[in-house]
């Protein structure tokens, strides 16, 4: 009975050992993307063990492209693209958040699927496997925001946006000179973009905006000529 007894008792420690200890929160199996876009992967990892501990994300399987690139950022730290691992310690009941896989889209349309494996060190067995399929696909914008003799402007792709978004305009004459102010509900300017003449794509930085509602104005030789809702989020 004793031997019966200290048996049983080594399995349901071996048993608390293994078992999963963490939780990757609000994940996400399904991504669209357009080209030349940075995608963002998030990982919120959160530790439900009572100490803290080292957790390791692993990229095991990516489908990529030769055009497009992948790595692990934190906050706006990040690896370079040949690193396929992040590790990171938590504290007891913690959670990691700012933690992204980035794809740089590329320009080759398809389904790119792509497999993380997450564990706590020297604890492989009790791995969650996150698998994640992203769809890229060359979208045209086909809503004119404004057109007129100076130029013909289309409306801001994605839209919302999480990091950057783009917007695709073309200029009539040389002369007139065009750009973007993107502003908050307050009217206070956040970031301004030229539109030169010889270009015909303007990339609109997101990164640093909080969450929220923001427009962009469309300026012709310092005149505000039309106003658009630009929506941020995470």
């Amino acid at each position: 009975m004793r031997l019966i007894a200290t048996i049983c008792f080594l399995w349901l420690a071996i048993g608390q050992i293994n078992a999963q200890n963490f939780d990757l929160l609000d994940r996400v199996d399904n991504f669209n993307a357009s080209f030349s876009q940075t995608l963002k992967i998030p990982m919120k990892i959160k530790n439900l063990s009572d100490k803290a501990q080292f957790y390791v994300v692993r990229l095991a399987d990516a489908e990529l492209s030769g055009t497009q690139k992948g790595y692990f950022c934190l906050d706006k730290t990040c690896l370079e693209s040949g690193i396929t691992e992040f590790s990171k310690k938590i504290e007891a009941g913690a959670t990691l958040e700012g933690l992204y896989y980035v794809l740089e889209t590329g320009l080759v349309a398809g389904q790119y699927p792509i497999k993380f494996e997450i564990f706590a060190r020297g604890n492989i067995q009790s791995s969650i496997i996150h698998s994640v399929n992203v769809n890229i696909d060359e979208k045209q914008p086909k809503t004119f925001v404004y057109q007129s003799k100076d130029i013909t402007l289309h409306d801001v792709y994605p839209n919302p946006v999480v990091d950057q978004a783009f917007i695709e305009y073309r200029l009539h004459t040389e002369s007139v000179k065009a750009k973007l102010i993107v502003h908050n509900i307050l009217g206070s300017s956040m970031s301004n973009i030229e539109l030169p003449y010889s270009e015909s794509k303007a990339k609109i930085q997101a990164e640093d905006l909080t969450p929220g509602v923001y427009f962009y104005t469309l300026y012709l030789d310092n005149i505000g000529v039309v106003t658009r809702k630009l929506i941020v989020r995470r």
